[in-house]
């Protein structure tokens, strides 16, 4: 009986080093892979939160493209410029990004995963099986910018655009590696 134990406890510590050996490997083969799609993952749904978190803030200062830009006359009622309220802009941008801050660290870990199947068998198995957990650690950094476009829109006419760019820089934790990466979202 001792000598069958022996044997099965060798047996058994012969597999754990292979299924270890097996799993280093697979995890060497696939990093790139597991890289590439937790930044996907992540882009989307901070481009989401981006999104959301622009439109919220618009709705909730009751932000209208007249506070931000206002229209300067000649005396005959004509429009000579456009100018810019810095001041609101300003405030729009810092709210904006606090409320990303805010939404971004706040999301539930459980939702972000890359499923197994999308690592070992995309073609059959894509967004199928356990998945492998996901993590935000942190927001190193979220900066803003507006940029204003003017585009020929029929005769006599110009549209005029603000767009908000919105640049954060995102540490994820994933199968106990830390990748970094800036998610770049444009709002208009």
């Amino acid at each position: 009986m001792r000598r069958f134990l022996k044997r099965f406890c060798r047996i058994l510590l012969v597999i754990a080093l292979i299924s270890c050996l097996l799993l280093l490997l697979l995890r060497r083969k696939y990093d790139e892979v597991m890289v590439e799609l937790t930044r996907t993952q992540v882009t989307n749904s901070t481009s989401d939160l981006i999104n959301d978190a622009v439109a919220d803030q618009i709705a909730i200062d009751g932000i209208g493209y007249d506070q931000i830009v206002y229209f300067e006359k000649d005396a005959a009622g004509k429009i000579t410029a456009l100018k810019t309220n810095i001041g609101q802009v300003n405030r729009l941008k810092t709210d904006i990004l606090n409320t990303i801050n805010d939404e971004i660290l706040a999301i539930d870990h459980t939702d972000l995963g890359i499923p197994l199947g999308s690592l070992f068998l995309p073609e059959m198995l894509s967004g199928k099986g356990p998945q492998i957990p996901v993590k935000i650690l942190s927001i190193r950094n979220s900066d803003g910018y507006f940029e204003s476009n003017f585009t020929h829109a029929g005769i006599n006419q110009t549209l005029h655009q603000v767009h908000m760019f919105v640049l954060v820089d995102v540490a994820v934790l994933v199968l106990g590696r830390t990748i970094i990466f800036t998610v770049e979202s444009d709002v208009v």
